[in-house]
């Protein structure tokens, strides 16, 4: 089983408080809800979960099996998809792919990234570059490019952003999947993305 744990976690930039006191417990099988209005601190609280940025003050921590994961292998257990992450514009979405698949040192990767681009719905568009992408397609591969490596934890921020319907029902079953035994956090202020959530963290609050 995975847990993270946060005490007592806030976030300053000079003297500006971004959010303050943020505690919770989250494991295998459970969805973290982050709400709050705009600049409450939503994309700032899940760069410091997912250990982009330190916390100013608190205490974050990461088991399996009750055991602690160091700080240094944290990324060997996460997916990231945020509308604040680049993708290289003049590769095509495999070779997006595979060179992420390379950084993560996966083996073998390239029978899962045929079965991502598929389930993602950008099947047969692999080798064209991204820069060709409409902005759907580019976050459709983001989440492709965040569950290479079966992460653990899936972090996302405006889960919906710039997808249709369709591609909204597509994420939707990317979370069940994730919520069978993994985790998942979400940024969003969406009642239908709320569904998923067992536990909320308000930034209102």
């Amino acid at each position: 089983m995975i847990q993270l744990v946060a005490v007592n976690i806030s976030k300053n930039f000079s003297d500006f408080k971004i959010f303050k006191n943020i505690s919770f417990e989250v494991s295998s099988g459970q969805c973290l809800a982050i709400t709050g209005r705009n600049g409450s601190g939503k994309t700032t609280l899940i760069r410091v979960l997912s250990h982009l940025i330190q916390p100013s003050t608190g205490k974050l921590s990461l088991t399996q099996n009750e055991k602690i994961i160091l700080k240094e292998n944290f990324y060997k257990y996460i997916g990231l998809v945020g509308p604040y992450l680049e993708l290289y514009q003049d590769l095509t979405a495999q070779e997006n792919l595979v060179f992420f698949a390379r950084m993560k040192e996966m083996k073998n990767y390239m029978d899962r990234i045929t079965e991502l681009m598929n389930i993602i719905g950008l099947k047969g568009r692999e080798n064209d570059p991204v820069k060709t992408y409409s902005s759907g397609m580019k976050q459709r591969l983001k989440y492709a490019a965040a569950l290479l490596d079966k992460p653990d934890i899936l972090f996302v921020d405006e889960p919906r952003s710039n997808l249709d319907e369709q591609g909204i029902q597509t994420i939707y079953n990317i979370f069940e999947e994730q919520k069978k035994d993994k985790i998942l956090i979400i940024a969003t202020n969406d009642s239908d993305d709320l569904q998923f959530a067992d536990l909320k963290v308000d930034l209102n609050a």
